[in-house]
């Protein structure tokens, strides 16, 4: 089978159970942002120096971002077939519980970036995920979709910080601390540099 097929050339493309829509749909949007994730963490994986147990982590990731993109593409949800499930989300909870253990608590935010490869590469696909969760959420406003995909995605994005995080703890590489700007007697969260409950990680 050739892997073009001209079919795309008008600018729509099919989802399961045949329909078409434009190639510009948030639906379509969405579960690209989710590829996109999944070819990030490939890079990591790519890489001599992921540790034996994040790769074991991000390989079972891989599979799920597979199954994330197949519900998203799915319009129909009488059709169970490739969905989903919420024991996919407790998974990541349990390994983000595991790799937390190993860091100190956050007291400020960090930069991204500035350590290792592997800890760049993974708050890369951290922020493709929250984008991803972002036009999932928008989709599920105009559209039903399996709100399991949206909360699947909202636990990965926190479990690839803390990766990030432990990646370059083990590397012996410190975190960049962001210094926040001068701001008067103003208090809040800028005052001392140190997140919101609910939003550490610069996350919503």
């Amino acid at each position: 089978m050739k892997i073009y097929t001209r079919t795309g050339d008008d600018g729509n493309t099919g989802l399961q159970g045949g329909l078409r829509i434009s190639k510009s749909h948030v639906r379509i949007t969405a579960y690209g942002a989710v590829d996109e994730a999944n070819a990030v963490l490939g890079i990591v994986l790519s890489g001599e120096r992921c540790p034996d147990d994040v790769r074991a982590v991000l390989g079972r990731i891989q599979d799920d971002l597979f199954v994330l993109g197949a519900d998203l593409s799915n319009p129909n949800l009488g059709d169970l077939g490739i969905r989903v499930t919420p024991d996919m989300a407790e998974s990541l909870e349990e390994t983000i519980d595991k790799f937390e253990s190993e860091l100190p608590p956050l007291t400020s935010f960090v930069l991204p970036g500035g350590g290792t490869a592997a800890a760049s590469h993974l708050h890369h696909a951290r922020a493709v995920v929250r984008r991803a969760e972002s036009l999932a959420v928008e989709l599920s406003e105009s559209e039903e979709i399996n709100l399991h995909c949206s909360i699947y995605l909202n636990r990965l994005s926190d479990l690839l910080f803390v990766l990030a995080r432990v990646a370059d703890r083990r590397a012996g590489r410190p975190e960049t601390p962001w210094v926040p700007p001068p701001r008067g007697d103003t208090p809040g969260p800028g005052a001392s540099g140190a997140p919101r409950e609910g939003s550490a990680n610069g996350k919503l």
